[in-house]
């Protein structure tokens, strides 16, 4: 990222908290990509459709949250944000707690936001109020669970829908999800399924 790509994401993550004061908090900046967080999630759509109009980020690149299991809130929701004509850059975030899992769409914003939605209310169980089609994207509809909460176990649990779907844990030793922390390249550490050696 260039000098003035950073300058601009900043002067333009200036310009949004002096148009929203005391709704977002201070600006954060990390290896030049600058983070506000909305204070009041109700108001989440105003931020972006402003961020989209007026200071033109006119991509939503991506959305994702975050499980913080054992501190609150719980959960974060990340707005990655991208302007075409200016090449800056701009994050947004969320606090959400497990017992008010609800924060507007921003599909009236960005169409993109449907199916990054989607995944999110199917892996942590986030809803988003007023979207179009909110139903599961990746996981079979009445699945009871959301896998990528931080407690639930990496071996998967056990379901059994007749007619529907089922699914039975993953071995662990030998399975999907071993690592080898102590291994040189990141492509030795990833998991994945290997095979325990004998002699």
């Amino acid at each position: 990222m260039s000098d003035t790509t950073i300058t601009k994401a900043k002067e333009l993550a200036e310009k949004l908290k002096a148009q929203f004061g005391d709704l977002l908090s201070e600006i954060k900046e990390f290896r030049g990509e600058y983070t506000l967080v909305v204070l009041d999630k109700a108001r989440i759509a105003d931020v972006c459709a402003y961020a989209k109009e007026t200071l033109g980020f006119d991509g939503l690149t991506d959305l994702s949250s975050v499980d913080h299991y054992g501190d609150e809130p719980r959960f974060s929701v990340v707005y990655e944000l991208y302007g075409h004509t200016h090449n800056a850059y701009l994050r947004l975030k969320l606090q959400v707690c497990e017992e008010d899992c609800e924060v507007p769409t921003v599909t009236n914003v960005w169409r993109t936001a449907d199916w990054h939605e989607r995944e999110v209310y199917d892996m942590m169980g986030i809803r988003f109020k007023d979207h179009p089609d909110l139903r599961r994207i990746i996981m079979w509809e009445g699945y009871p669970y959301f896998p990528l909460r931080k407690d639930f176990p990496l071996e998967g649990k056990e379901t059994d829908m007749p007619d529907v779907a089922f699914s039975r844990k993953a071995p662990m030793e030998g399975g999907p999800f071993v690592t080898s922390p102590g291994m040189t390249t990141t492509s030795e550490r990833e998991p994945r399924s290997r095979t325990v050696e004998t002699d």
